[in-house]
């Protein structure tokens, strides 16, 4: 959505692909890095109307609620994708971004020098094609991309409750095979977003008989969970979800988001991610549409160098700190980690966020 906004501003006609109508919950974190703060005001894309909290302490507990808490030197802001979406969604129609909701697409081709897509009984045609299309789509598929190939083992859930819980903190509370993140968004409103081994849910049949038998294990999270309000009728799931590395270029196609490469949810920004990776994306298309030397070899040839210089080691990092987390033993090891080794703990947080762009 910030790619089109920063597209059509620049006099480049954009047209946006959505299977679902705006607005719509999806799973996700929803807890965005103050790294983006200042190129969100240099769009006029920062939410202030909606109030968002301001995060600044990070509070880590282990499987059996043992519990430490940080600052976030950085920070970050916490608001829902329903709200933020929609919010970016209102702005980029009203900028001229032509909108396609309610229209999945169903397969992309290149040819010589431009792409087919086809959705609707329709086919369209566009010298370029961005994927902002999440965590695993039919046309990562169609794309034969390497990780969809290879079974994925986790789960993400999401509720929005009400509860109380401090407006500046975002806790990760670790249970058996998962993690879940809960941080305050606009409206008095929290979020609660777990990613689970898929072995939890077979095991006990149904989400709500795996919190109540593994999740209730962390005495944090059972008390969030039988002293809160639910908000949705039942909660927001995603199922098969990759952490494996992931090509910035597949078949002429951009790659950008979860589609581009996805940060461990206890890292806390895949938002933060997607928002820079739209930034150096959009430059880059606004070179290649206005600059007649500037060919589609180089400009897929800067994405992927850019892309992985700038989240290459950050993903990689990810990986390495979720071993230490959904387990009794190095669960407690993080959490003694931060508490016994604080600048060690400080280092890691520093290596999963980003500077200030």
């Amino acid at each position: 959505m910030i790619t089109s906004l920063q597209l059509v501003r620049e006099g480049i006609a954009v047209e946006v692909f959505e299977k679902k109508n705006y607005p719509f919950h999806r799973v996700c974190g929803e807890y965005i890095s103050l790294e983006t703060l200042s190129f969100l005001k240099s769009l006029s894309v920062y939410p202030d109307e909606f109030n968002p909290p301001y995060i600044k302490r990070l509070q880590l507990t282990s499987v059996n609620g043992k519990s430490v808490i940080l600052p976030l030197d950085l920070g970050g802001f916490g608001i829902s994708r329903y709200v933020f979406d929609y919010f970016l969604f209102e702005k980029a129609k009203k900028d001229g971004v032509v909108f396609h909701e309610n229209t999945e697409v169903e397969r992309v081709d290149f040819y010589h020098d431009h792409f087919e897509l086809q959705a609707a009984g329709k086919v369209f045609t566009s010298h370029l094609v961005i994927g902002c299309f999440g965590k695993r789509s039919k046309l990562d598929v169609q794309l034969k991309r390497s990780f969809v190939k290879r079974r994925s083992p986790y789960l993400g859930v999401k509720y929005h409750i009400r509860t109380e819980h401090p407006i500046d903190l975002i806790a990760l509370h670790n249970f058996k095979g998962g993690y879940c993140g809960i941080s305050n968004v606009e409206d008095g409103k929290t979020n609660l977003c777990y990613l689970s081994h898929n072995d939890n849910l077979k095991r006990h049949h149904s989400i709500k008989e795996m919190e109540e038998q593994i999740l209730f294990r962390n005495p944090f999270l059972k008390s969030i969970f039988q002293n809160s309000i639910f908000l949705f009728e039942k909660p927001e799931t995603i199922n098969e979800i990759s952490f494996e590395t992931k090509n910035p270029v597949e078949n002429h196609i951009f790659m950008a988001g979860d589609a581009g490469g996805m940060i461990t949810p206890l890292c806390g920004n895949g938002m933060a991610m997607a928002i820079h990776a739209s930034k150096i994306l959009s430059e880059l298309v606004i070179k290649f549409c206005k600059e007649e030397n500037y060919k589609r070899a180089h400009l897929e040839d800067d994405y992927k160098r850019a892309w992985v210089n700038q989240f290459g080691r950050r993903l990689w990092t990810g990986r390495q700190i979720q071993r230490l987390f959904g387990r009794e033993w190095t669960s407690n090891l993080a959490v003694n980690l931060a508490l016994y080794a604080k600048p060690v703990a400080n280092f890691l947080i520093g290596k999963t966020h980003g500077s200030p762009f």
